[in-house]
């Protein structure tokens, strides 16, 4: 009898590799659209440069390590890592920033492990910790939506904004932190949240333009339920977390601790839920193994926002639960049938 080894990623039988990943990223379309809708087409230069650089890092590890370069290249999976690493990514990130993050997400998060399927940690946010812990000036530098400041780049000045060859100093009254880390600061300063979201930098219930920029990675998540390329016990279950800890630390005191739709439309909280958290490789396997990684993933993201030293949680509390998830694999496995 001869014996089949098989290694994540699992993908529904009649279903493919390429077929899912492309599923994803009609998915990330629109809330990519509503962010260079609101920001500017910075957010598009980051995707098309981590995309490149994805690729060849890709073709050229795979080069070295003997393997054959189409298959890989063609199936998709590295396009939507760096799309999603490059979502992470201020708006207009230098060149190098992008560079220096894919080629960690690339190298060290997937093929140190061996390639797609036995890495253990989700590619896009090994990259982005990586840029978070070394660069924070980079990565803490974020633009108004133009709603706000009245104008965004266009692409040209995008474009030399990224490869520093223009001069930047005439944008610095664009430059703000996020919402997050308004409150964040804010909160630390003994300032009332409701005096915080007077700023014009907020919309009804979170910052200007995250606020829709959440509800199309909503749309996209719902899309991607409805083609089964994810299934909903981890969305369910993180966005669950979210907004329970914040509803009940808000109850508390709701000028210390922000509302759940705050948190829910503010940062990442969505596309991680649908995007990132599911990640096929990375994230637990079992139904039950799946939704507690979500309300881990939930709960950290939470935690982290609010007595951590970053403003959103997401890319620490993503890797901290891929740690767990083969305890959390052995311990949820199904009773196999007729067992005692």
């Amino acid at each position: 009898m001869s014996s089949v080894i098989v290694s994540s990623p699992y993908v529904a039988p009649g279903n493919t590799l390429k077929r899912l990943m492309i599923q994803v990223i009609i998915a990330l379309v629109p809330g990519t659209l509503a962010y260079a809708w609101f920001f500017g087409p910075g957010v598009i230069v980051n995707i098309v440069l981590a995309i490149m650089f994805a690729l060849t890092f890709e073709a050229g590890i795979l080069k070295l390590r003997g393997k054959p370069v189409m298959p890989h290249l063609t199936d998709f999976s590295a396009v939507v890592a760096a799309w999603l690493f490059a979502l992470c990514l201020p708006m207009h990130a230098p060149w190098w920033l992008v560079l220096t993050g894919i080629g960690f997400a690339m190298v060290a998060g997937k093929h140190l492990y061996g390639g797609l399927g036995f890495n253990p940690f989700n590619p896009a946010m090994v990259g982005y910790v990586v840029l978070l812990v070394s660069f924070p000036l980079e990565m803490t530098t974020w633009y108004l939506p133009g709603s706000v400041s009245g104008e965004t780049l266009s692409l040209a000045e995008s474009l030399a904004y990224s490869f520093g060859s223009a001069d930047i100093g005439q944008w610095d009254a664009l430059s703000s932190a996020t919402p997050l880390d308004h409150v964040k600061t804010g909160v630390g300063q003994d300032i009332p949240i409701s005096e915080i979201s007077q700023s014009p930098l907020f919309g009804d219930y979170a910052g200007e333009g995250w606020e829709w920029i959440a509800f199309w990675w909503f749309v996209g998540g719902v899309y991607m339920l409805a083609t089964k390329t994810i299934r909903w016990h981890i969305p369910a279950s993180l966005l669950v977390a979210v907004m329970t800890l914040s509803l009940i630390f808000y109850l508390v005191d709701p000028e210390v601790y922000a509302s759940p739709l705050f948190h829910l439309l503010s940062g990442a909280a969505v596309i991680g839920a649908f995007f990132i958290a599911t990640d096929p490789v990375s994230a637990a396997t079992t139904d039950l193994g799946r939704i507690y990684y979500g309300l881990m993933i939930g709960s950290l993201i939470y935690v982290i926002r609010t007595w951590g030293g970053y403003p959103d949680g997401i890319a620490f509390a993503v890797l901290l639960a891929n740690m767990c998830v083969p305890l959390i694999d052995y311990y949820t496995q199904p009773r196999v049938y007729g067992e005692e």
